[in-house]
């Protein structure tokens, strides 16, 4: 009997030295590491959509198909841009051709100065000559006065010629500096780029997600139709408790196991920490300051890098993690 309590004793001790020494180890590695299941598979997407409004004539892509970066996703009807571009382009030829008789208006009125200029000099000339003859009583004082009558005309003639001539210089000399020219090359370059804008190509390599666009579908300017999940762009967002950033800084090591490959381990590192919990960035952020309050730990994202994955191994935006950043 007392073999017996001896042994239980001593097996009971071995137990409670099996307990400690666990203790201290999960208590020693996890001073070595920080974990979290709160953890997410992300990556930068692109939200597919038009630049400009039109039917769908042709769709390239199917859902969950791969593209590479310039590939063809879709097609605009070009034709009302075609429409547009050939308007604005007719709208040029019409400034430059109206520029073309603002030159003309300016050479002529040059030579309507100079013919203004050439006549009243002749009539200077008329006037000093009969002012001679009249004091010489070779020529009545009627004539002196017709000519210094004409020679007033003259002068307003070439003041008046001249008149047009300013108005007529007043635009810019050159026709590419016009505005009625600039503006219709501006028409001309907004329609062009309206009509590339109708053949839209993939901006990235990547993944097609949640595609339903079909050849007849109406599109207008800015609204998503569909993702591209870039490629290389995967990530992971690991949610910690503001109690558990301590020690935690971007360039550690973190070990990844992905629920959807159980018994896999990843490579990761902490690439960054959010400047604020992920409340503060909420479309209705907490108000703390108003009615009950209750004290709760927040959680402020960790965004984790993968290391290169093998193609065998493909992953899902979405698809949940648990993480553990080496803080040694």
């Amino acid at each position: 009997m007392e073999r017996l309590k001896a042994h239980k004793k001593k097996i009971l001790i071995a137990l409670v030295l099996v307990a400690s020494i666990a203790g201290f180890s999960i208590a020693y590695f996890a001073r070595l590491s920080r974990s979290t299941e709160n953890a997410y598979i992300n990556a930068d997407v692109v939200n597919v959509a038009a630049q400009v409004n039109g039917r769908v004539v042709a769709v390239y892509v199917k859902d969950n198909q791969h593209v590479h970066k310039g590939d063809a996703l879709f097609d605009i009807d070009p034709e009302p841009f075609s429409i547009a571009l050939e308007r604005a382009q007719a709208d040029l030829a019409l400034a430059r051709q109206s520029a073309r008789q603002d030159s003309a208006e300016i050479a002529v009125a040059r030579a309507q100065v100079s013919q203004a200029e050439s006549d009243l000099a002749n009539a200077r000339s008329t006037y000093v000559r009969d002012k001679e003859l009249v004091e010489q009583h070779f020529l009545s004082q009627q004539s002196l006065d017709d000519a210094q009558t004409r020679m007033q005309a003259l002068q307003a003639s070439l003041e008046q010629a001249r008149g047009k001539l300013t108005k007529a210089m007043s635009a810019p000399v050159k026709t590419s500096e016009r505005g009625d020219v600039l503006k219709a090359q501006a028409a001309i370059d907004q329609a062009r780029l309206d009509l590339e804008h109708t053949h839209v190509i993939a901006a990235q390599d990547g993944q097609i997600s949640n595609l339903s666009l079909t050849a007849g579908s109406l599109v207008g300017t800015g609204v998503p139709l569909f993702a591209l999940i870039e490629d290389n762009s995967f990530h992971i967002d690991a949610n910690y408790k503001e109690t558990e950033l301590a020690g935690i800084h971007p360039g550690q090591d973190v070990d990844i196991q992905i629920d959807m490959y159980p018994g896999l381990h990843f490579k990761g590192t902490v690439e960054s920490l959010s400047g604020g919990t992920g409340t503060a960035f909420s479309l209705l952020p907490p108000q703390n300051a108003t009615g009950n309050w209750v004290k709760i730990a927040q959680r402020v994202p960790v965004r984790i890098k993968f290391s290169p994955t093998d193609a065998a191994h493909p992953l899902r935006i979405g698809a949940t993690a648990t993480v553990s950043v080496q803080l040694k």
